[in-house]
């Protein structure tokens, strides 16, 4: 059988595109086995973005949820207070006030004096809460001799018309009577001003 330079030529040139054909499968291949091992990475790390995202949020809403159960609890104790403090007591019909033997003592005298010690604060002397005044009564004596005007303060509940505390208020010195305030600074003294809590 004679091969012919023809014959050379077709069957070299049919080698070639099989070479062509397998380099281009070869090429064809990387390409896929590359996208394949990238997409469980890719997969891998959607997940990650969205775990992360998921729980930064859920770290920000516990928060933001704790700090605003925390500032409900303020705001509501707050308004309690704003309304127990805002609240409008009527004379004669929630306290009395009684002011005795006003030619020895002017009523400007003891409101200076109710004024140094807080009990001129109508809503503090009705609060019956823990901060408050929580008063049932109030008496001021008048002792001339020692310029001295001694508080018995009654708080709720006070049982046989013994004070809850006595202090007392110097006149001269315009300020609260350290040294304790004994009975004889306020038997046998005038009374000049008298609270009285009505409602129960």
């Amino acid at each position: 059988m004679d091969i012919t330079n023809r014959d050379v030529r077709e069957i070299t040139m049919s080698k070639k595109p099989n070479k062509e054909k397998l380099l281009d499968k070869v090429k064809d291949e990387k390409p896929v086995k590359s996208k394949i091992l990238t997409l469980p990475i890719l997969i891998i790390g959607f997940l990650v973005i969205v775990f992360g995202a998921y729980m930064l949020y859920a770290m920000t809403h516990m928060h933001v949820t704790s700090k605003t159960e925390t500032s409900t609890v303020k705001t509501s104790s707050n308004s309690e207070k704003a309304s127990s403090s805002t609240k409008k007591y009527v004379a004669g019909k929630d306290y009395k006030i009684t002011y005795n033997n006003t030619d020895l003592i002017d009523k400007s005298t003891i409101t200076k004096a109710l004024d140094a010690n807080g009990l001129n604060d109508i809503n503090d002397l009705m609060d019956t809460s823990e901060d408050g005044g929580d008063m049932a009564k109030v008496e001021v004596y008048y002792n001339k001799d020692k310029n001295l005007l001694v508080e018995r303060l009654f708080k709720n509940g006070y049982k046989d018309n013994q004070p809850t505390q006595t202090v007392g208020y110097d006149l001269q010195k315009h300020a609260m009577n350290l040294d304790k305030t004994f009975g004889n600074d306020y038997l046998n003294q005038p009374l000049v001003y008298t609270w009285e809590k009505l409602t129960k």
